[in-house]
């Protein structure tokens, strides 16, 4: 119940960033409505009072409004008038079903647009564990069909349920002014009509979240493997693919059978207790219009007032059923935005730049019960080059996630530049840090784009000078368009060297004051990792440099390496030095060295 009362507030809450327009729109609800009856009650006066035997039987209401015509006998005598009068009162109304219309749709459009851009902004703020707890695909279905779901409420089914309660309110004085026996009649089944209307939207929420889930499971599955189509290729599992997926849809469209099924039996219902309302407005009224106690304009009235209100009544069904809806939709956006975001210092430093120093004293990080890092201590200077190798698993991603702050430690502390990691803001050390992982993420924009995509306005020397030494260049002026070449989505038309070449350019170009080569030259041949690494020594002391990789060749140059097993250091040293001591980096340069020697073997007798 509490849950429910929560989305209700935040529905309440999207309407009252727009309450202006929506003033206006339910302003010119109420008098389009209120125009809308005045169209039957014309005729009605007019048949009571200007052309009837007897007009003081009529209401005062309907002589009121003979007598605002012009009298009885001018009406009685141009008919053109009261019609007339018909044709400005339905234009009238027209007006201001447009004003209603435009007003509820601009309103909806600004909180689309307005919650769009909070759910993205709050997206990229999100702590990497709370993104890592949610689907690709899921995520996306909350962002555009559950926004929509929302906007479609907000902009049609507010006003509709606004118009229902308007087309049964407003003529209720109008009616028992007229004939309050009629007017009794006219509500005996609007009771049970909207009692069953509540029942079915209840029913219609429950089987609607379990639909709306579906549909996430499903658009997890096809982004899962739109994403992954070439493993899926590459492995020969179209036919597993396509069953998971068969599966998934099926589901999917059983739940939608199973909603239509419930909406085709409320619509048949429903139409049944309406006819049924209208047979005892029909019944009546001809019982007491045969027994001379009600006039004919009267019983055109309410036949005419019972057909206008009945079906907006009938039609709360199907409000409440996209309230349901856009309760569910609005549920899920908020497990989005209830999220908390990514926490920053009360009163942060503002250093003039940051320092390229590193200490990590006794850190410590946890996954679960799993620790990650266990009193993880190392210092690295400014300007050095240092190295990390160790299993996978054993910690090495970890410390750049912890320098980026995508994670925080859960003891120990951070410094960079002898400033506390955690006083000063990750959007300022994310931008002195420049991460190339191994597989990088590129866009689907040209080269160029690509490379200054931190440093937008940076000029075409420093984007060439940048991919020269990234070893790119070359490979960049090969293709037609150049610089002006765009990739493919994730830069799949580039191989995989080439992508991890962009991407250190695009490092290069930032200017950090720490470079990270996160296993970033695995896809390179030996001879281009050279020669990158050659231009990277040659900018040895602008910047720290961390270098991560499986390949001890790599770590050659750095000038320590850090040896890390379970999440300590337990090793440190030079190159030269580690191949010389019992350990692990010992151990896998042997096994390295004997992999290379059996393939210069192989390679020389097949010379």
């Amino acid at each position: 119940m509490a849950e429910k009362q929560d989305q209700f507030q935040r529905i309440g809450s999207l309407i009252r960033e727009e309450r202006g327009r929506y003033l206006l729109a339910f302003g010119a609800l109420i008098i389009g409505t209120l125009m809308i009856y005045l169209v039957p009650l014309i005729p009605q006066a007019v048949l009571d009072v200007a052309i009837g035997s007897d007009p003081e039987k009529a209401s005062a209401l309907s002589r009121g409004l003979i007598d605002l015509l012009g009298g009885r006998q001018l009406v009685g005598g141009n008919l053109w008038i009261p019609g007339a009068a018909i044709a400005l009162v339905a234009v009238a109304a027209g007006i201001f079903v447009h004003l209603r219309q435009r007003f509820a749709a601009k309103a909806a459009q600004n909180l689309a647009a307005s919650l769009r851009k909070r759910i993205y902004d709050h997206v990229q703020r999100l702590p990497c564990r709370s993104l890592e707890k949610l689907e690709s695909g899921d995520l996306l279905q909350r962002c555009t069909s559950d926004v929509d779901t929302v906007v479609l409420f907000l902009s049609e089914q507010v006003m509709m349920m606004g118009r229902a309660v308007a087309m049964v309110l407003v003529p209720l004085p109008l009616m028992f002014a007229i004939d309050w026996r009629m007017s009794l009649v006219s509500f005996i089944l609007i009771l049970p009509i909207s009692f069953f209307s509540f029942i079915f939207f209840k029913r219609m929420r429950e089987n609607f979240l379990e639909k709306d889930r579906a549909e996430g499971r499903l658009t997890a599955t096809v982004n899962e493997n739109l994403n992954g189509i070439r493993v899926v290729r590459s492995f020969s599992r179209q036919a597993f693919e396509e069953a998971r997926f068969d599966e998934r849809n099926a589901t999917h469209r059983d739940l939608d059978n199973r909603l239509y099924v419930l909406m085709s039996r409320f619509w048949a219902l429903s139409d049944l207790l309406c006819f049924a309302q209208q047979g005892l407005v029909l019944g009546f009224g001809l019982w007491w219009l045969t027994a001379g106690s009600l006039e004919v304009g009267a019983f055109y009235f309410f036949v005419s007032a019972v057909g206008m209100f009945l079906w907006p009544v009938r039609m709360s069904g199907r409000i409440l059923a996209e309230l349901g809806k856009a309760l569910v939709a609005v549920g899920r956006i908020g497990e989005i935005l209830d999220n908390p975001l990514e926490s920053e210092p009360e009163n942060p430093l503002v250093p003039d730049e940051l320092g390229g120093s590193i200490r990590f004293d006794d850190v410590q990080l946890h996954h679960g019960e799993l620790p990650v890092l266990d009193g993880m201590s190392f210092e690295i200077r400014a300007g050095e080059t240092v190295a990390l190798v160790g299993p996978a698993g054993s910690g090495k991603t970890t410390i750049v996630d912890l320098l980026l702050r995508l994670h925080d430690p859960d003891g120990g502390e951070i410094s960079i530049g002898d400033i506390p990691l955690h006083q000063v803001r990750r959007d300022f050390v994310r931008a002195r840090i420049a991460v190339v992982m191994q597989q990088p993420f590129l866009y689907s924009r040209s080269i160029r784009e690509n490379i200054a995509i931190t440093q937008p306005e940076i000029g075409s020397d420093s984007i060439e000078a940048a991919a020269m030494e990234a070893c790119i260049h070359d490979s960049i002026r090969s293709f037609d368009q150049g610089y002006e070449t765009v990739v493919g989505e994730r830069g799949l038309t580039l191989s995989g060297g080439q992508r991890q070449r962009v991407a250190i350019a695009r490092a290069l170009v930032q200017r950090p004051a720490i470079l990270v080569l996160d296993d970033a030259l695995s896809a390179v041949d030996t001879h281009t990792e050279s020669d990158i690494l050659e231009a990277l020594a040659r900018r040895r002391g602008r910047h720290t440099t961390i270098l991560i990789a499986h390949r001890l060749s790599t770590l050659k140059q750095a000038d320590r390496i850090l040896v890390i097993e379970s999440g300590r250091i337990s090793q440190e040293g030079t190159h030269d030095k580690l191949i010389e001591e019992d350990g692990l980096y010992q151990r896998i340069w042997r096994i390295q060295g004997s992999q290379q020697d059996d393939g210069s073997d192989h390679q020389g007798g097949a010379a």
